[in-house]
């Protein structure tokens, strides 16, 4: 009787966890087209200005959807964890990400954010945050097997200097696995959408001050429409869209596993380039394609998530 009881329950945890995983697969995708746009504007656009127009037309957009909803801001001493976390993620990982971009290739930027699962891992474990699980360590690392796999020809022809950006890209990556980690009690006390916003639009008041403060608005007069739709891609799907679905996966399973789904961005990323800007792409993106999502489906647990979270 008890069991039978209990079953809904799991069925119910469960179904959250697999809608989690399946939105922070759709932010990932959107998250590697967005590297793509950032590499088609980067060379007209200085990297702070473009985060700017990214987060500041992503809270734009979230600011009223949010009030109509009447979604939960933060509230207390959380507005002091939002705030640092907002501009930790949304101003300095934004301009350390599309400085990356302006020194290497969307895919190989991508192939360096993609070890952003085995960085939360290590933060979640470090923090008590997750358990590291055998069937998460496997699924985690097929995935970015698949990875490496799908973008050999993209590492083959970087550019002259581009483990710069790698590196670069590395540094905040581990930056974003802090926030994976650090954000999820602060979304559960608010709701994703309040939180987001409210973190969004911190960030982005600090990138319209330094862009201002640096003149960085007056390549406006100068876009042509090709660079006004990439920035609208940004503003509106890249910020806005891909960010809300983000969070709204940490509030429903656990960060490794959304961090797992970030290995379908460079896949995006190196197809989108490839259409925008011509970046190379082989024949081994299929094999790899298939092992990525093999290897997220993977790190998807039978159990509830509860069972692998501490405490």
């Amino acid at each position: 009787m008890h069991s039978r009881r209990r079953d809904p329950l799991q069925k119910t945890i469960r179904m959250n966890e697999r809608i989690g995983v399946l939105a922070a697969v759709l932010s990932s995708t959107l998250g590697g087209m967005a590297a793509a746009t950032t590499r088609f504007v980067v060379g007209a656009v200085d990297p702070v200005t473009i985060a700017t127009f990214r987060f500041g037309l992503g809270f734009i957009i979230l600011v009223p959807i949010a009030l109509c909803l009447r979604s939960r801001w933060p509230s207390g001493w959380d507005w002091i964890w939002t705030a640092l976390l907002g501009l930790m993620f949304f101003a300095f990982f934004a301009i350390v990400y599309n400085v990356a971009l302006a020194h290497t290739t969307a895919a190989r930027g991508s192939l360096a954010l993609s070890t952003l699962p085995l960085l939360t891992m290590l933060v979640a474990a470090l923090f008590g945050a997750e358990q590291l699980t055998p069937r998460k360590t496997v699924g985690v690392l097929i995935a970015m097997a698949g990875v490496a796999i799908a973008l050999v020809t993209g590492v083959a022809d970087a550019p002259v200097g581009a483990w710069r950006g790698d590196l670069l890209m590395l540094a905040g990556t581990l930056c974003m696995a802090f926030y994976n980690v650090w954000s999820r009690p602060l979304i559960a006390r608010s709701s994703p959408l309040g939180f987001v916003t409210a973190s969004m639009g911190i960030g982005a008041v600090c990138l319209v001050a330094m862009s201002g403060a640096t003149d960085g608005f007056a390549v406006v007069g100068h876009f042509t429409a090709s660079r006004w739709i990439a920035v609208a891609y940004l503003g509106l799907f890249g910020g806005a869209l891909g960010f809300y679905l983000w969070v709204f996966a940490l509030e429903r399973t656990t960060p490794t596993r959304v961090a797992s789904t970030i290995t379908v961005n460079p896949v995006a990323a190196s197809l989108l380039a490839a259409v925008l800007i011509g970046e190379s792409i082989g024949l081994n993106l299929v094999v790899g394609i298939a092992a990525v999502f093999a290897g997220v489906w993977i790190a998807m647990p039978p159990d509830p998530p509860m069972s692998d979270i501490v405490g």
